[in-house]
């Protein structure tokens, strides 16, 4: 009971999604436009970069509010922080009250990282940002992030049931983001040089996909 309890208090907190909250507040959708998403990249090319980085802070911190309120409230559990991180990320890649559509969980990701340790939170981000903006692409982050994170976990605990949470996490990531591979392959990814490129990112997509 208290894993079902701890599983589904962090579900609910992924549940609550502010990209789809602030696309709606305007008029759309945000699952209907750019990328298809409800998170914070999408929010940055649909609404703008102020708009995405409220999203992506508060997608972190909600996943760390999950994973110390599991934490907290199920001591018992060695594994109750990652739980609820996890299970966080999978609601807000899957949440109910969206019809199972949301986005693509490396925000929450993250928060999960920083509320199990803060130094492999920066360690790890400062890895995935040379990585990230040195291939251009935003999904190779959260792929390789989500497996990096889960064999830091492995080797720092040694604790199988969370790897095994983590290792799932990892596989639903992976999946995910298969469709970004896709769009890399004909040209049609956005490029990270979106924040600073727009117009010429648009026209790049455009002609790509026209072709």
């Amino acid at each position: 009971m208290q894993v079902v309890l701890c599983a589904l208090i962090g579900y609910l907190f992924g549940n609550i999604n502010p990209a789809f909250i602030i696309s709606k507040l305007k008029g759309f959708d945000i699952r209907q436009r750019g990328s298809g998403n409800a998170g914070a990249s999408n929010t940055v090319i649909t609404v703008g970069k102020k708009a995405g980085l409220f999203v992506a802070l508060f997608d972190i911190f909600k996943a760390v509010a999950a994973s110390l309120l599991g934490a907290y409230l199920f001591p018992q559990l060695r594994f109750a922080k990652i739980l609820a991180g996890s299970c966080c990320i999978l609601g807000h890649i899957f949440p109910a009250i969206m019809r199972f559509h949301g986005g693509k969980g490396l925000a929450s990701l993250g928060g999960t990282i920083l509320a199990f340790n803060p130094i492999v939170f920066v360690l790890l981000l400062g890895f995935e940002m040379i990585l990230g903006f040195s291939m251009d692409y935003v999904c190779v982050v959260p792929v390789t992030g989500s497996v990096i994170f889960t064999m830091i976990y492995a080797l720092i605990t040694g604790d199988p049931v969370g790897t095994a949470i983590l290792s799932v996490v990892a596989l639903v990531i992976l999946f995910k983001h298969i469709e970004n591979f896709k769009r890399i392959q004909n040209g049609t990814e956005a490029h990270i040089s979106f924040l600073w490129k727009k117009e010429q990112e648009i026209a790049r997509i455009k002609k790509n996909t026209d072709d």
